[in-house]
């Protein structure tokens, strides 16, 4: 008896240590943290470029923006001339806007993030929270697709029952290769898709390969996009802390 039971109990032995070694693909958590790494670095600036498309009329405004770690962002409006000075702050899981032509820090409630920002087809929380999708949402790997020649994970974004944010669930696709974000679609709480955002113009950026071309179309509203073109990105610069405060938000430039 003693010798029959070796010999499985051995054989189970070597097939779990050659299982460990053998090279396993990574996690959706682990896709998802690394895509949005590569986007954002340590820290980001970038200079970028905001086009509102609709069927009767074309507007277009300019931004910079920067960012560190997951918890702190800020965006500075730095046209047209109406909105020059317009600033929105994160920080941590607050937000605020600063509105020059009153004078006036507005925090934001959680009522407003699902507003559009500057008239976009982009949320507020879609500018502010665009880094919640690593810790406020659980990740799972669904399929697997090509986009634009390149083979993607497709990953589904379930939002975590403490997590405040807009979307019923976000369904995203990376590139295996580098990492790259190509498509997402965010859906309600009813299961629908109100928008789809997809990464172009893939090229080098800030030593970084990147999309540099965010193109989002509303599902329900033909004709309507907004693009947005990373003109400059800078990654990995040092920041302070306090640069992200609302005392800051007024002086920005």
């Amino acid at each position: 008896m003693l010798k029959t039971l070796k010999i499985p109990i051995l054989f189970i032995c070597v097939i779990s240590l050659i299982s460990m070694r053998l090279p396993g693909g990574p996690t959706a958590d682990e896709i998802i943290a690394k895509a949005n790494e590569k986007m954002r670095g340590n820290t980001s600036q970038s200079q970028v470029t905001v086009q509102i498309i609709r069927p009767t009329w074309n507007r277009e405004l300019t931004m910079k923006t920067w960012s560190k770690g997951l918890d702190m962002s800020i965006a500075l409006v730095t046209s047209p001339a109406k909105d020059k000075g317009t600033v929105f702050l994160k920080h941590k899981k607050e937000a605020w806007n600063w509105v020059p032509s009153i004078e006036r820090t507005i925090k934001l409630p959680p009522s407003m993030m699902s507003q559009s920002w500057m008239g976009t087809d982009l949320t507020n929380d879609d500018l502010i929270n665009s880094s919640s999708i690593v810790n406020d949402y659980t990740h799972k790997i669904i399929g697997e697709e090509t986009i634009a020649g390149r083979s993607c994970w497709k990953i589904e974004l379930t939002p975590k029952a403490s997590a405040a944010v807009v979307w019923g669930k976000i369904v995203t696709w990376i590139d295996k290769a580098d990492y790259i974000q190509m498509r997402s679609q965010f859906y309600d709480e009813d299961g629908s898709v109100v928008n789809t955002m997809n990464f172009t113009n893939i090229k080098s950026i800030g030593g970084r390969t990147i999309p540099t071309h965010f193109e989002v179309i509303p599902a329900d509203k033909p004709g309507n996009k907004t693009i947005m073109i990373y003109d400059n990105m800078i990654f990995d610069k040092p920041i302070a802390d306090d640069f992200f405060s609302t005392n800051n938000m007024k002086t920005l430039k």
